[in-house]
């Protein structure tokens, strides 16, 4: 089952955008593009739109009262515990023959 997901509304007042792209980028943006059955602009303008969106949703400022912040502020100056916390530092490490 495939995930629905945000199209770009179609509008009238589209504008050309010129861009320079080395050889083997274009490939593989054709590729994927293939893949997705979208046309190269497509599929471009869907990745810059999705990008766009996630850089700004980055920036959102998250409010909450003086309670709630403090109970954040707790768990982050808790010292880190528990079964999880002991698994992953006895876990072998990648870096480590």
């Amino acid at each position: 089952m495939t995930m629905p997901h945000k199209t770009i509304p179609e509008s009238n007042h589209a504008k050309p955008v010129n861009l320079r792209i080395r050889e083997d980028v274009r490939v593989l943006i054709d590729r994927a593009a293939k893949i997705r059955g979208k046309t190269r602009s497509d599929f471009m303008i869907d990745a810059a739109y999705r990008a766009a969106e996630d850089t700004l949703l980055d920036q959102t400022l998250v409010k909450v009262d003086a309670e709630s912040y403090q109970q954040f502020l707790d768990i982050l100056d808790r010292p880190p515990s528990g079964a999880g916390f002991e698994r992953l530092m006895n876990a072998p490490k990648p870096w480590q023959g």
